[in-house]
C-alpha cells in the first residue's frame, strides 16, 4: 500500500525507467551492460516504493494517550518555552525521521483543529536546534477534551523540500489517521502540557499511529 502523495512521482519513475530499459534492451549489444541498467533500473524503483509505502496501522483510539505521530527515533525530550502557540512551558518531544522510515504523518491525537499554518523558512538539518523555529515547517493544535490542546510541528529538514498537511482549522480529526507527508527524511515535534506523563526514552525507536509516547492526566 503507498501513499497518495507518491502516485505521481511512482508513475513518472516506472516510465522513465521503462523507457530506459528499453532504449538499453535495443541499443546496447554488451549483456553485462543491459543487466546492469536493468539492476539499478530495479533498485531505484524499489528506493522510490519503499519511501512512500503506507502500512495500516490499526491505532487504539484513547483521548488520554499521546501517539507518535510518526515512524523515527526519539531525539528530544526536555521542558521548552513554546512562543508561537502556547507562550509558555511546554514538554517537548522531538521524533527524528531518518529517508527509509515510513514518512505519514498521523494525528497524535483526536479532536478539533484549532490552528494549522505554514512557515516558510530554511532547510537546516533536522537535528539543528534551531531547525524547529527557522526550518520551513507547519504547525497544528488539535484541541481534545481530555488531553487539552496538543501542538505538533512538521520540520523539513536538509533532505526535505516539501511538506504536505492536510489539517485545516474546524476540522474534526480521528486520533492515528492521515494528516500528511514530508518527502526525504525530517523530523517532528510535539508539545504537551507540563503534567504528561512521558512513556519514551531518549533514541527509542517509535512507530506513527501505534507508539504511546506519552499520557496525559485526568
Amino acid at each position: 500500500m503507498f501513499h497518495k502523495e507518491g502516485n505521481k512521482i511512482i508513475f513518472i519513475t516506472v516510465l522513465l525507467l521503462l523507457a530506459i530499459n528499453v532504449i538499453s534492451y535495443l541499443s546496447i549489444n554488451i549483456y553485462w551492460v543491459k543487466f546492469s541498467v536493468l539492476a539499478i533500473s530495479i533498485l531505484i524503483l524499489l528506493l522510490i516504493l519503499q519511501f512512500f509505502r503506507n502500512p495500516g496501522r490499526p491505532t487504539q483510539l484513547n483521548d488520554l494517550n499521546i501517539v507518535s505521530p510518526v515512524d523515527g527515533k526519539v531525539v528530544v525530550i526536555e521542558e521548552v518555552f513554546e512562543k508561537e502557540y502556547f507562550k509558555d512551558k511546554r514538554l517537548q518531544i522531538s521524533i527524528f525521521m531518518s529517508p527509509i522510515n515510513v514518512h505519514v504523518t498521523r494525528y497524535p491525537i483526536g479532536g478539533i483543529i484549532k490552528l494549522s499554518k505554514y512557515h516558510p523558512g530554511k532547510f537546516l538539518v533536522a537535528w539543528h536546534p534551531k531547525s524547529s523555529e527557522e526550518n520551513e515547517r507547519t504547525t497544528v493544535v488539535i484541541e481534545n477534551k481530555t488531553a487539552g490542546e496538543v501542538l505538533y510541528r512538521q520540520i523539513a529538514g536538509a533532505l526535505a523540500k516539501r511538506i504536505v498537511n492536510y489539517a485545516e482549522e474546524g476540522m474534526e480529526i480521528v486520533q492515528g489517521s492521515d494528516s500528511g507527508f514530508i518527502k526525504f527524511g525530517s523530523r517532528v515535534d510535539v508539545f504537551l502540557p507540563l503534567n504528561t506523563k512521558v512513556n519514551v526514552k531518549l533514541n527509542d525507536k517509535v512507530k506513527g499511529g501505534v507508539s504511546v509516547i506519552a499520557n496525559t492526566k485526568n
